[in-house]
């Protein structure tokens, strides 16, 4: 993902950072985990992984 894009993007939920990781972009505050699909971050509540 484009570095500039990761630096204005924030978790929608709580409004944390999101740091990359493979195939997702995981909230450092709150631990949702969301889906990256063709390099598009699919930032909605909804479809977030949440922490175990």
């Amino acid at each position: 993902m484009d570095q500039k894009l990761l630096e204005i993007v924030v978790c929608p939920d709580c409004r944390g950072k999101l740091e990359p990781t493979v195939d997702e972009l995981v909230c450092t505050a709150c631990g949702l985990a969301y889906p990256v699909r063709d390099d598009i971050p699919v930032l909605l509540v909804d479809e977030a992984r949440r922490p175990a």
